[in-house]
């Protein structure tokens, strides 16, 4: 069977069994096994599971729950009201000081946690409530919270970094320093959208109580002293990794004592504590899990097939200049990230595009952060912008899910703008891994 029938027929068959409803892990092995017995026979099911066992004695997989557990053991230690408090005093006396708190306390929050539901759901219950409160835009606010809790897919140590690591077979400190320069850059165009936007418009954010601007220099800096924990888990966390001292899995197993420890700092450490950041760690790895399984098992039969080679010539034989197939390729993801979860496509797409941007003579560890910007754009974008999904889960509930997509439109307009300067200005991401090397 030609490659353009097995695309059209596995596209086919994925979609419609997408939407009968069937979650995606299943969906694509069941399209797996299905395309697996119809075009080799049956004898040939038996590839799937040794393709699962393959992808599960990666060791660098460990550093996936690790990382998750980091996140849900600081979720519960009480760091954000901290990071929050501190920072919305510091920034008092600007307009829209409370978002640009928000803002900065997200990304100190993605550099630590890495876990986007569980990052937006700390934000919008210490976050929104404060901001509603000071009479701050409601779009704004939320717009601010779906945006700063999305940074965690960028900002190392990001989960969606690791996975691509592993399916381009690149490195993974690689892509980590990488992302800390977009990252910063992303994290800047937001700040500077908020100040302008409430400058114009003071109504928009207006200045902190008179009783806050009043404080004193040393009860400030009394404050300051929030930051020192999570700035120094951070430290620990990306210096050991970049120094070369540990490798991503020993660096996440860190990670999770550092947490405990700010935990017990803090007083939050508890064995109740414990059992519930472990019981959301195994389920969330779990759905990870799943889907690991079903489209690697897909993502085998359809390169048996012949399918992943004819899509790799149709893409890099198109008659355009090289930037303008990786900017098609950024549209398809767009696309995608509409409807489907990250992790479903970086593991689809990635084993047919990661090939053509090294044919096309493209840094690998680049296209993983335009990729990974990407991702974080998907979490905004309707129908199935899983951040207002999040967020409504602790909003209060006359703020409807369309006011939540309509107030993160422009954090997307914003994103991609980002998203077009790395595509345009490769050293932006390769400059720090050059410099370090």
């Amino acid at each position: 069977m030609s490659g353009e029938l097995v695309s059209l027929v596995t596209v086919g068959l994925l979609l419609l069994l997408i939407a009968t409803g069937i979650p995606l892990a299943f969906a694509t092995g069941t399209t797996a096994v299905i395309l697996s017995a119809w075009l080799f026979g049956p004898q040939s099911l038996y590839l799937l599971p040794s393709r699962i066992f393959t992808l599960m004695n990666n060791y660098a997989l460990i550093s996936v729950p690790l990382f998750v557990l980091m996140g849900c053991i600081l979720e519960g230690a009480g760091v954000v009201e901290r990071l929050f408090h501190a920072l919305h005093v510091w920034s008092g006396r600007l307009r829209g000081g409370l978002a640009v708190g928000t803002l900065v306390a997200s990304t100190i929050l993605a550099a630590m946690v890495g876990v986007i539901g569980a990052e937006i759901v700390v934000l919008g219950l210490v976050c929104l409530p404060a901001m509603l409160k000071r009479q701050y835009d409601q779009r704004l606010a939320v717009g601010v919270i779906c945006a700063g809790g999305s940074l965690g897919t960028l900002l190392p140590p990001s989960i969606v970094l690791i996975v691509y690591g592993l399916v381009a077979q690149v490195s993974i400190g690689d892509l980590f320093l990488a992302a800390v320069l977009p990252g910063l850059l992303l994290v800047g165009i937001y700040l500077v959208y908020v100040l302008v936007l409430c400058y114009r418009n003071p109504a928009l954010g207006p200045l902190a109580p008179e009783a806050e601007l009043a404080m004193s220099m040393g009860e400030k800096l009394l404050l300051g002293r929030a930051l020192i924990l999570p700035l120094g888990l951070i430290a620990t966390v990306l210096g050991s990794l970049y120094l070369g001292i540990a490798t991503p899995t020993e660096t996440a197993a860190v990670g999770v004592l550092g947490a405990m420890l700010i935990a017990l700092v803090h007083g939050r450490l508890s064995w109740t504590m414990v059992y519930k950041s472990v019981q959301t760690t195994g389920s969330t790895v779990a759905m990870l899990t799943w889907i690991f399984f079903g489209a690697s098992a897909l993502v085998a039969v359809y390169t048996l097939a012949g399918g992943t080679t004819f899509l790799q010539g149709a893409i890099s034989g198109l008659p355009i200049p090289p930037l303008a197939t990786v900017g098609l390729m950024m549209l398809i993801l767009i696309v995608l990230g509409c409807f489907i979860d990250w992790i479903g496509i970086v593991l689809l797409t990635m084993p047919i595009f990661v090939p053509v941007i090294r044919e096309l003579g493209f840094d690998p560890i680049w296209f993983g952060i335009l990729f990974t910007m990407n991702m974080q754009v998907s979490y905004l974008t309707p129908p199935f912008g899983a951040a207002a999904f999040y967020l409504k889960a602790v909003a209060p509930p006359e703020i409807e899910l369309s006011e939540k997509f309509r107030a993160v439109i422009p954090f997307i307009g914003l994103q991609l703008i980002g998203l077009a300067l790395v595509l345009l200005f490769p050293q932006i991401a390769l400059w720090l891994p050059s410099l370090l090397k």
